[in-house]
């Protein structure tokens, strides 16, 4: 059964009022109810249609990704990851653009916010299972804004539409509440080992507060973290800014699949600027 929309940070369509409060004091909110059973199950069926394409090499390699797993040559047997996968999904891309999404981005980002759906990954659709055959496991502590220092297209907010509830079992968001308020340095090198530009910015956030103590460089514990889980049908809102990590799943036989993408606030890239970046990440 799913949780109440008087669980602390849920929202329904009609009371995006409460939901940007929320989400402008802590960082993250869940827009709940805003699909239906059925455009979820949609959703499920020509993702994992898109998942089987990559593995079938049917669906052009754009679509496939081994940039975010841990064990690339599982890909070949395996596909966590489905790139702009809007493209391929009339479902996904009806969910993420639909009327109620573009007037809360409106709302957090401002009259001329944009959705990346065709630039840099697009929209992922992720199969985040922790079985043999994955090679993906978990993600550690960051911010969304660290993945691109020298860009100018902030502020941003991510979406994750989730097509399976997530809890400890098979893995679940952690947050840092408010940690978005934080001026957070920039990271010396990303995650894949490239290094940092010069021209990154030192820090970003959405105030020029000092983060009270280091993002971890893993997975350790933080003052003050939550837990968010989602239930079928769930979209996270979570700000460019804020502390987050994904908790592995505990059990090896479940799945937790989602849907993730962002909408920006700020200068959308000129042609072939994204696509440097992302080349080079790999």
């Amino acid at each position: 059964m799913a949780a109440p929309l008087s669980t602390p940070g849920v929202f329904g369509p009609g009371d995006l009022d409460g939901l940007v409060w929320f989400y402008d004091m802590y960082g993250y909110a869940t827009l709940r109810g805003v699909l239906s059973e059925s455009d979820v199950d949609t959703i499920e069926a020509e993702c994992v249609a898109a998942q089987q394409g990559v593995v079938a090499g049917d669906l052009d390699s754009r679509y496939g990704s081994t940039v975010f797993i841990d064990e690339a040559a599982k890909a070949e047997k395996f596909a966590n990851y489905v790139e702009y996968v809007s493209e391929v999904s009339p479902a996904v891309d009806s969910a993420i653009a639909g009327p109620v999404m573009r007037d809360v981005m409106r709302r957090l980002l401002g009259p001329d916010s944009w959705l990346r759906d065709h630039e840099q990954y697009g929209v992922v659709y992720q199969d985040a299972r922790p079985g043999k055959e994955s090679g993906y496991t978990r993600i550690g502590w960051h911010s969304d804004w660290q993945s691109g220092p020298s860009l100018d297209v902030w502020p941003s907010t991510a979406f994750t539409l989730h097509i399976d509830g997530t809890s400890p079992a098979n893995g679940f968001l952690r947050v840092v509440p408010g940690s978005h308020l934080w001026d957070t340095p920039a990271p010396y090198r990303n995650v894949n080992g490239v290094a940092v530009p010069d021209t990154a910015q030192p820090s970003g956030g959405r105030t020029g507060r000092k983060p009270p103590f280091e993002m971890p460089l893993g997975f350790e514990k933080i003052r003050g973290e939550v837990g968010i889980y989602a239930e079928r049908g769930d979209v996270i809102l979570h700000d460019a800014y804020l502390w987050h990590s994904a908790a592995r799943a505990t059990d090896d036989n479940t799945q937790r699949r989602h849907v993730r993408g962002g909408y920006f606030g700020g200068t959308k890239p000129a042609a072939g600027v994204e696509e440097f970046i992302k080349n080079a990440a790999r």
